[in-house]
Parts: C-alpha cells; structure tokens; sequence
C-alpha cells in the first residue's frame, strides 16, 4: 500500500511513534455471492481491498476510490458492516500505527477487475466456500458484511458487553 504523502509529512515530525489512523475497507459482493479480493504487493497476501483516509476525506468516498485504484472495479457502498479499533502494527520499517477501521459491504457497478502492479499483484472474485488463505481480521470483516443482523458489528467492551 503506498504511504500518502499526508503521513509522509507527519513521520518528519513523531518519527516511527504511533499513529493513529482511520482506514476504510469494501467487501465487495457481486450478485454470484463472490467476493472481490487482491493480492496485496506489499505483503504478496490475499485481502479485501481498502486504505487510508485523506485528511477531509469522507470514508464512502475514500473506499471508492481505494477500490478503483486497487482493482479497477467501480462500487456503490451498500452499508457499513463493522467499526473496530485494530491492534496496534509495526510494519518492517519501524513505523507504528493502530486504526480504526470502517468497513462497507459493496456492490460492484462497473470496471474490470485487473491488478494495478503497484498495490495489487492479482485482483480476483472468490466464492466465500473457497476463499484463499487471509488473515483473520479480513475473514472477520467478511463474515460480518454478509451477516444479516444489525446493520453493523461494534466489537464487546474489553470489561464485557456494551451497556444498553
């Protein structure tokens, strides 16, 4: 995933210190039930594609554009299917952030699914009987776009359930 420049700029200032970031990710449902995935470049694994969002940036529109650059596929979000704060990362480099990620189940509208050689070694539609190995967070977000419950998924409070 390319570093947007906004995080370029903050990283002269804290250093490899934590960031905390808001990022956006498509579950993208064709009407097979196949799910859109990519072969991210960066770690060479399968994912639902996504990113970060730029500063004033609304989050439905950041996805569709995270989705096209990714994938060359056009979306419409249908509906936020989760909100959680993930764990703190440190990638290769020493940089650590933690996000808070939205996550929109999709339709696809338009577009090609082809790879764009920069963030996307391979784009493809999987059957969800036969999604390649992901990490669990992604299996997650993918599990909760396809429920059929509450319109969407907030993670239990750490000391037990949300009051309410």
């Amino acid at each position: 995933m390319a570093t947007p420049d906004f995080i370029l700029g903050l990283r002269k200032h804290v250093g490899h210190d934590l960031l905390w970031l808001t990022g956006v990710t498509a579950v993208v449902v064709a009407d097979s039930g196949e799910v859109l995935l990519h072969r991210r470049a960066d770690d060479g694994n399968w994912s639902t594609p996504g990113g970060i969002l730029e500063p004033g940036e609304q989050p439905a529109a950041a996805l569709v554009r995270e989705v096209a650059e990714e994938t060359g596929v056009a979306v419409v979000p249908e509906r936020i299917a989760s909100v959680v704060t993930e764990p703190p990362f440190t990638y290769p480099n020493g940089d650590q952030v933690q996000f808070i990620d939205i996550t929109f189940r999709c339709r696809a509208v338009g577009g090609r699914a082809r790879a764009d050689g920069e963030e996307s070694l391979e784009v493809a539609w999987f059957s969800r009987d036969a999604l390649p190995p992901m990490n669990g967070r992604v299996l997650r977000r993918i599990r909760h776009a396809h429920d059929e419950g509450p319109a969407y998924y907030v993670a239990p409070h750490e000391d037990g359930p949300l009051p309410g």
